[in-house]
């Protein structure tokens, strides 16, 4: 496999084989599909929903991988196929008039050994991830990327095609929210 020094590939797949896309596809996957997973959980609040759209993502990925202009890295391309199908699944009939089953799966590992500990931590997690659940969609989406992916300010924008400021403006206000609900459920 060639690489060039960003780690990324040979940003020209056109002359790439069946068999040097799969590699590159398996290695896509290992390095990004458990993140692109979470992301799409995030959107989706459904695990299965959110696998189902990452396997699309690769899919689409490795049938289109040719058009790839190399203008952003290849871990933004899939980011930005995974928001996109993510949006498409979010303005589907289904999502909008189907309510998720299965929203209280666990997002932190804990480590440690008192059931205490283990207790308080579980409720804190539970009521940070409800709280940044009820955001919107797009403080939602903006807060996931920057903190949970540790995306770039200029990374979020290029992938939501959104000003720099605007999403400087929506990680204020996602805090601001998630401050004011963390605050009142604690009164």
């Amino acid at each position: 496999m060639n690489e060039n020094s960003q780690g990324d590939f040979k940003l020209d797949f056109t002359s790439y084989t069946t068999v040097q896309k799969t590699e590159l596809i398996e290695h896509l996957m290992e390095t990004y599909g458990e993140a692109l997973v979470r992301l799409a959980y995030t959107y989706t609040k459904d695990w299965g929903k959110a696998e189902d759209i990452v396997q699309e993502v690769f899919l689409a990925c490795f049938l289109k991988l040719h058009t790839f202009r190399g203008e952003a890295s290849l871990k933004n391309w899939l980011y930005r196929i995974a928001i996109n199908r993510c949006h498409d699944h979010v303005r589907s009939w289904s999502f909008r008039n189907i309510i998720p089953t299965n929203v209280m799966m666990k997002f932190i590992k804990n480590h440690t050994t008192s059931p205490e500990l283990i207790a308080v931590k579980n409720e804190e997690s539970h009521k940070l991830r409800t709280s940044i659940f009820q955001l919107s969609l797009k403080y939602r989406e903006t807060f996931i990327l920057y903190y949970h992916e540790d995306l770039s300010i200029r990374e979020i924008s290029s992938l939501l095609d959104t000003k720099e400021a605007t999403i400087k403006s929506r990680l204020y206000r996602a805090r601001r929210l998630l401050e004011l609900r963390l605050n009142e459920e604690r009164e």
